[in-house]
């Protein structure tokens, strides 16, 4: 998918910033790969499914709110912090 056609401030993330992926969720498979640490059972690349994710009710589909959606004063208030 090309996520900067519809969000143009996108980071593009590439092999070669591998060692800057801490800041990613421990459970993100550009961060599991650079560790050398296998993708789940789930991922598309593992399964070649991208609606197992969904069955698998750990999407993020539906959870999220885009930031045109609430004031710039309130962001901190649906921020999500996670150690790791």
């Amino acid at each position: 998918a090309n996520r900067r056609a519809s969000v143009p401030d996108c980071i593009q993330l590439t092999p070669g910033q591998a060692d800057e992926f801490k800041w990613l969720p421990p459970t993100c498979g550009y961060r599991l790969v650079s560790e050398g640490k296998d993708l789940p059972l789930w991922h598309h690349l593992v399964c070649g499914d991208r609606t197992a994710v969904h069955h698998e009710r750990i999407s993020q589909s539906g959870r999220m709110l885009s930031e045109k959606n609430v004031a710039e004063d309130d962001w901190e208030d649906y921020l999500i912090f996670r150690a790791g």
